[in-house]
């Protein structure tokens, strides 16, 4: 990944770290964002944070506008946020919880993909965006979406050289997992790491044939 400029979004959550430190051991250039983001979070160089709401629009260009600014391109986006939100059903799930669940960011970087004439574009999503479950109807269906616009992109911007996957994990193995669910056989859970490695393998060179692909990987729990 040398000479590569990746934008990781979610770049300190629970994945995110592994995901950019997996970027930066492959020799990328990374940008990592989210709401608050500084960049003694990583102890590299390489590495430059940007805090950004990317939740509107306005927020996703300003993000944008300040990457092609500082490195000129972005080659590839890691697109890891979305955290779990459930308890609710849907008649109950409020507006703010929708919005949240935004994809303003994918949008937004298409164009400058284009100009280049590559681009990789690799999405977190989950598995219950294939299996959703009561209680959880805002959170499957921003997945099911994300998973819908993924291959859109994908089928829209092949002729560019662009590629676009998402990956469906079970629970990961994180802090906040562990912290929400104490009493979890947690061996059957994905491990951040082995994600993190997908991610950059599709990023790669050796992914260049992989689009528009939703790739689950559920662990032990399957």
């Amino acid at each position: 990944m040398k000479g590569k400029t990746v934008l990781v979004t979610g770049a300190n959550g629970g994945l995110g770290l592994f995901v950019t430190q997996a970027f930066l051991d492959a020799g990328a250039t990374v940008v990592g964002t989210s709401r608050k983001i500084q960049s003694s979070v990583f102890k590299s160089a390489a590495f430059a944070a940007i805090a950004a709401d990317i939740s509107t629009p306005e927020g996703a260009k300003g993000l944008l506008d300040q990457v092609i600014a500082r490195f000129g391109r972005i080659d590839v986006l890691a697109h890891t946020v979305g955290a779990f939100t459930g308890g609710e059903s849907i008649a109950d799930t409020d507006g703010a919880t929708f919005r949240k669940m935004s994809f303003y960011l994918l949008r937004a970087v298409i164009p400058g993909m284009r100009k280049t004439g590559n681009g990789r574009i690799v999405a977190i999503g989950s598995r219950a965006a294939m299996d959703p479950g009561p209680g959880v109807g805002a959170y499957s269906a921003s997945k099911a979406a994300l998973v819908s616009l993924i291959r859109t992109v994908a089928a829209e911007n092949k002729d560019a050289g662009i590629t676009a996957n998402v990956i469906l994990p079970g629970t990961i193995d994180t802090p906040a997992n562990r912290r929400a669910i104490p009493n979890a056989d947690v061996s059957k859970w994905v491990k951040p790491a082995n994600i993190a490695s997908l991610v950059v393998w599709l990023a790669g060179e050796a992914g260049i044939d992989v689009n528009g692909a939703v790739i689950p990987v559920y662990g032990k729990d399957v």
